[in-house]
């Protein structure tokens, strides 16, 4: 029975990574097998990202081959989690308390803050969309926004 399970993770991991150019993505797995070619190391590291399900620690830490991106580290997922409430509320009427320590933990600088919550505001219903589900999907969506205006880009 063991046998046929690793089989099919092998089988469905397999067939996600057989399309990827170079790799498999990040995490353990693909530490553990990088520099190695061939589609039988790209099949363990797929099936061993897959089985410890750790991409979400490498994605949000920056660690296990993984990007960030842009300037969200553990620290921002940390205090968005802690301070949902808060944040929306500040994001909403565009200032407060909760959304300037946020622009303190993205290095915004002081010049530039007005900026971050005038934009905050604006895209508030996008940044919060119904779809958003979670602090990284927040995080992303705002880093996309910001992504889109000429000074807050260079945050990211």
């Amino acid at each position: 029975m063991l046998k046929k399970i690793m089989l099919a993770a092998v089988l469905v991991a397999g067939s996600n990574v057989a399309m990827a150019d170079n790799d498999v993505g990040c995490g353990i797995g693909s530490q553990v097998w990088a520099g190695q070619s061939g589609i039988i190391p790209k099949l363990l590291a797929g099936t061993t990202n897959a089985i410890f399900t750790n991409q979400w620690l490498g994605i949000t830490f920056g660690t296990l081959g993984c990007s960030q991106g842009g300037t969200v580290t553990a620290q921002v997922v940390t205090f968005t989690n802690e301070n949902a409430e808060a944040l929306a509320r500040d994001m909403a009427v565009g200032e407060g308390e909760s959304l300037n320590v946020l622009a303190e933990l993205l290095n915004i600088k002081s010049e530039d803050k007005a900026r971050f919550f005038s934009v905050s505001k604006q895209n508030f219903s996008n940044i919060y969309a119904a779809e958003n589900e979670n602090t990284l999907q927040v995080l992303s969506t705002l880093q996309q926004v910001m992504a889109q205006d000429e000074v807050l880009k260079a945050y990211i």
